[in-house]
């Protein structure tokens, strides 16, 4: 697939109106595009040159969480095309319970992820009379100075969630979730996923960190990938998909 291919299936489907796309279209897009002979095309072009390099890298890190975030299209503001590169293990410290501030949909192009829905509940009572399935958190909001900004953390108090989906997703299969369904991912293995946000909601997000844990500081600060790593994992993505 060509790069302009790509981004006109992505307008196509998202649209460019003042209205939000929907979860749904996100998830028929991206999983479009995540088919081996999509993606293998589209990261081998991109790899040799075929987008803003500089514009990519900078907006490419390694996240706190333990895996690489690869831009490979900035559709700013009304998409971001990225790849997720986990790389096996547990990671440094387990996912939060959070939201987006826009619409996402994920596409599994390898390995295994899990997927778990939170709904919040009303406060009421000691947390030792709680039902066993009510997890107790420290609700914070989260902002974000800008693209490649840092992020900011802002303790809000006490919440209650309880879990309403614990969905797995293997290779080939999709999801999508809106800008305020709450949920962690769980990735115990080299994993890669095409991640697609659409176009900003809102400017926050809701992260709940489970009780009983020190006050959560800011997220370290973002440091984008080198040149020579971004186009290294591209190039070794696509030779893995036959390209």
């Amino acid at each position: 697939m060509q790069v302009e291919d790509a981004r006109w299936l992505l307008a196509d489907r998202l649209g460019g109106g003042p209205r939000p796309p929907s979860p749904e279209a996100a998830r028929d897009a991206v999983a479009r595009l995540a088919r081996p002979d999509a993606l293998g095309p589209l990261l081998r072009r991109l790899s040799a040159g075929g987008t803003d390099l500089a514009g990519c890298t900078g907006l490419s890190y390694r996240h706190v969480l333990g895996f690489d975030k690869l831009l490979l299209l900035d559709g700013t503001p009304h998409f971001m095309l990225r790849v997720h590169l986990w790389h096996g293990g547990t990671g440094p410290v387990p996912e939060d319970i959070h939201n987006h501030r826009c619409a996402i949909a994920s596409a599994v192009v390898r390995g295994r992820v899990r997927m778990q829905c939170y709904e919040p509940v009303a406060i009421g009572g000691p947390e030792d009379a709680l039902p066993a399935d009510v997890v107790p958190t420290v609700a914070y909001r989260e902002t974000i100075d800008g693209p490649g900004g840092a992020w900011r953390l802002r303790r809000i108090g006490p919440a209650r969630l309880r879990p309403v989906r614990d969905d797995r997703y293997g290779a080939g299969s999709s999801y999508c979730l809106g800008a305020r369904a709450l949920h962690r991912v769980v990735s115990e293995e080299a994993t890669v996923t095409l991640f697609l946000e659409t176009a900003a909601q809102r400017a926050v997000t809701d992260v709940h960190v489970r009780s009983g844990g020190a006050e959560r500081p800011d997220p370290p600060s973002k440091t984008p990938l080198a040149t020579g790593v971004y186009l290294a994992e591209l190039d070794a993505l696509a030779s893995s998909l036959g390209y």
